[in-house]
């Protein structure tokens, strides 16, 4: 088969959308299959919908990868396979990409990253570097950009286009999944500017004239198709950069309103949401879908689960999921109730994807920050506006305990966390609980000043040990 190519589009007689030159308007610092599958998608909706006419510049932030090659190779074309339930039903559809003009290194070429703060037309820089990618340090230095980090190689992008085109300024939309993620990197640029001692006007101008976005990304990327020989069969070309995701999507964007008539996202009826304060909806995706899936998988797995989609077909585990979003996180949020009903019922949807095998294992990585950070924060402001403790997530820390203690599993987790249940692999349930609700370092508090929680712990850690997690479950939701 000939490699996917403008070319070979056209002797296929393919009758998709293809926009094959328009003006580079977007800078994009990442080129893996989330930005492909996420934002780089949305651009092209825009680009047939509302007549955006905009192609994205691709950069490869890091040395040895060959994503690149692949680029070039194809001209900038990929296709995407959006897979999964809507509305109930099985969908897949396909939707060759055609926003990417190029794709260059910023580690083998930084001038050509530096070029595009030339080009007046570049209003948007997107990013994906990865959680650790924006990051501050102070090794970092002016005459080696490509081995330093993102939000230096940024800087320097900032200063060049402030020596040549003042009045313009940036959009930044950085996608890394941590908190408040534009504020971070306008942090960490104020760093480097004061660290290379760059002018005082300069400084003034990358906040005066740029908008540090923080935003909110939601999709899953399974990533590379395990059916891509069939899939390639099927489309008549050899596509080496194909990439899978599921139909679900969603993009919040903390800016100035102006930001909606800029970027046509919205409408072109896509879930781009610009909004001046994204919190509402960071709990929801947090607690509900993140939330949802920390407090049940230990559990799943106690029960002998081994995957999302198992523990969904299970009628006693989807029914403790279904009603702990409904009656105990639900309640703790405070957007409209509708909104809140349709993004659980999408969730559990997106559980039940056919296309992903999403082990329940995996899930676990971390569990205690992400108990922490996840299920938590909806128990203390149930408490709060209940008077009650909420039980079926309460009873979701006894399954954690539960699961790091008894030794069946391959437990990932930070050392601490670790060592505390190697330390109480023997304990009774009242040492262990007791020892675990104290630890301040793992909650940011102790536990067992919520009132109730200790005690209701310690007996569900008891049913668990005595009658086994499926009836100790039956149990708590009776």
């Amino acid at each position: 088969m000939e490699l996917l190519s403008y070319q070979t589009l056209k002797e296929l007689g393919c009758e998709d959308y293809i926009l094959e030159n328009a003006p580079e308007r977007i800078l994009q610092f990442g080129e893996g299959n989330f930005l492909r599958a996420f934002v780089d998608y949305f651009i092209d909706v825009a680009n047939e919908v509302s007549g955006f006419n905009a192609k994205v510049v691709a950069v490869q932030p890091i040395a040895g990868q060959t994503v690149k090659d692949k680029f070039i190779a194809q001209q900038g074309l990929y296709t995407l396979y959006l897979r999964g339930i809507e509305n109930g039903q099985k969908v897949e559809k396909r939707r060759v990409i055609s926003c990417i003009s190029r794709c260059i290194s910023a580690a083998d070429d930084f001038e050509a990253v530096l070029a595009c703060a030339h080009n007046p037309d570049i209003r948007y820089i997107v990013s994906n570097t990865t959680e650790a990618g924006i990051v501050y340090r102070e090794g970092d230095t002016m005459d080696d950009p490509g081995a330093a980090s993102f939000p230096a190689k940024l800087t320097l992008l900032l200063l060049e286009r402030y020596n040549c085109l003042p009045e313009k300024g940036f959009v930044l939309l950085p996608c890394e999944l941590i908190e408040e993620n534009g504020k971070n990197l306008l942090a960490c640029v104020k760093k480097y500017i004061a660290l290379w001692n760059l002018p005082p006007d300069f400084a003034a101008w990358v906040e005066e004239k740029n908008v540090f976005c923080s935003t909110l990304v939601d999709r899953i990327v399974p990533g590379y198709p395990k059916d891509a020989a069939a899939l390639n069969a099927a489309n008549g070309y050899e596509d080496g950069l194909l990439v899978s995701a599921e139909p679900f999507g969603f993009w919040a964007v903390e800016g100035p309103g102006r930001l909606n008539d800029e970027l046509p996202f919205a409408k072109s009826g896509l879930p781009v949401l610009v909004t001046e304060d994204c919190t509402g909806y960071k709990q929801r995706k947090v607690r509900i879908l993140n939330g949802a899936h920390t407090s049940t998988v230990c559990a799943g797995l106690l029960c002998g689960l081994e995957t999302v989609g198992e523990m969904m077909a299970d009628p006693l585990l989807r029914a403790y999921l279904e009603r702990e979003i409904s009656e105990e996180i639900i309640p703790t949020l405070d957007l409209p109730r509708a909104e809140l009903d349709a993004f659980a019922a999408s969730v559990i949807e997106r559980f039940q994807n056919p296309f992903i095998r999403h082990e329940l294992l995996t899930i676990t990585l971390n569990s205690t920050s992400k108990w922490r950070a996840r299920v938590l924060p909806s128990v203390t402001e149930y408490v709060k506006r209940k008077g009650a403790l909420p039980k079926l997530l309460t009873f979701s820390f006894a399954a954690y305990a539960e699961f790091f203690r008894c030794g069946r599993f391959d437990c990932k987790d930070d050392q601490e966390a670790l060592d505390f249940f190697a330390t109480h692999r023997e304990s009774s349930p009242e040492v262990l609980m007791a020892a675990l609700c104290a630890e301040t370092l793992f909650w940011g508090q102790d536990l067992s000043t919520i009132p109730g929680f200790l005690a209701t712990v310690t007996d569900g850690l008891k049913a668990i040990q005595t009658k086994g997690m499926r009836a100790a479950m039956e149990a708590v939701m009776a």
